[in-house]
């Protein structure tokens, strides 16, 4: 009965508005700028229907809102229960590429299951996320020893590091994996100085290893980040062609639609570099907007992690909010040159069905908190 009560409280109390509202300002400049983006591509690859793209974008948005709504109205509560279930979940889901693994250029990072295609990596990051939090609150005593509050965290990330890199070949989920570990660990109480004495000498050695060893492909890809030019038809085309985009949109682009980049000179302008898209069509100020709707929904996240009623509920959106706010940053980063290319999706606006329901979903476990909080 007691339970039921608690369901209950947190089900009639009411959104935080003010992410909700700009989470759907998010998703539909993203609808907008796929429908743009996509529309050459798509009339390329049907000859008669430049709306191929969008359409599925809409109908995986509709999805995703259902369950975002559906998700705030569950107890978060409930996931740090079944929190070490998650963990073994998404270890299992990682390595359900072995059997329904889609390899593309040279990467076996999709699941095709026939009727849907998806990327285990993205549901494992919400999996991480709920895992440690749960781990961290339950053990938040232990903490400031080296033992509890270092070296068991991490030997417990191994195994999904070890699948997602070596397996899948997807450096980039790995690094947003790693980096949301260590936030989780830093904010809930590891000692820092554990990560300054032991992990940087790691990280160092782990990227060293990662350019020198043999895939040699992420060394080049640093070699094109200095100088794109020197093979500009080749593996700098890419990047060259979004500065291109962004130096075209100048402060007011050129207007929604009217990007030439778009045209079979950005490959597959509708994902990861859909940002390019964006800053030549609306150039700085529209750049700038999306910037600070970004902005924006990270403030209220931070806020509700703030405010919420016990340590689980804090770090779970802490997590949330820095993978949305890592995967940004990333993206933002490669498409303007400011990193070497890695393939990053752009919350909200790249091109995705399930990545785009899955940051839904996330936003509803973010929501689910902030209703269970006393204070506005």
């Amino acid at each position: 009965m007691a339970k039921k009560k608690k369901f209950e409280s947190i089900s009639k109390k009411p959104y935080d508005f003010t992410l909700l509202i700009t989470v759907f300002i998010l998703l539909g400049l993203g609808i907008i700028t796929v429908l743009s983006a996509s529309s050459p591509t798509a009339l390329a690859e049907t000859g008669n229907d430049s709306y191929k793209y969008v359409k599925r974008q809409i109908l995986s948005a509709v999805v995703g809102i259902f369950l975002m709504f559906g998700l705030s109205k569950i107890d978060y509560r409930v996931w740090q229960k079944k929190y070490k279930i998650i963990f073994v979940g998404s270890i299992l889901i990682l390595l359900s590429t072995l059997v329904f693994g889609a390899s593309s250029n040279g990467a076996t990072r999709w699941v095709d299951l026939g009727f849907i295609s998806f990327q285990p990596s993205e549901l494992a990051k919400v999996g991480i996320i709920i895992f440690y939090s749960a781990y961290l609150a339950k053990n938040k005593d232990k903490l400031k020893s080296i033992k509890e509050g270092f070296i068991k965290p991490l030997v417990l990330i191994i195994p999904v590091v070890a699948i997602v890199l070596l397996l899948q070949n997807h450096f980039s989920a790995t690094l947003v994996i790693c980096m949301l570990v260590a936030i989780l660990m830093i904010l809930s109480g590891c000692r820092i100085r554990y990560f300054i004495l032991f992990g940087v000498p790691i990280v160092v050695a782990a990227v060293s290893a990662l350019l020198l060893g043999g895939q040699g492909f992420r060394l080049q890809r640093v070699v094109t980040f200095m100088d794109p030019w020197q093979d500009a038809s080749g593996k700098g085309w890419q990047i060259i062609q979004s500065l291109y985009a962004i130096g075209s949109g100048g402060i007011f682009g050129v207007g929604l639609g009217n990007s030439k980049q778009k045209y079979l000179y950005i490959p597959e302008p509708h994902n990861d570099f859909i940002f390019a898209v964006l800053a030549e069509e609306l150039g700085f100020v529209g750049c700038a907007l999306v910037i600070i709707l970004f902005a924006i929904l990270i403030w209220r996240g931070i806020t509700i992690s703030m405010k919420a009623p016990d340590m689980f509920g804090s770090l779970l959106a802490a997590g949330i909010t820095s993978m949305i706010g890592i995967q940004v940053l990333i993206n933002i980063a490669v498409v303007t040159s400011s990193m070497p290319v890695t393939g990053m999706a752009l919350p909200f606006f790249s091109y995705g069905g399930t990545a785009l329901m899955i940051i839904l979903s996330s936003i509803g476990i973010l929501l689910s908190v902030s209703r269970a909080t006393n204070r506005t």
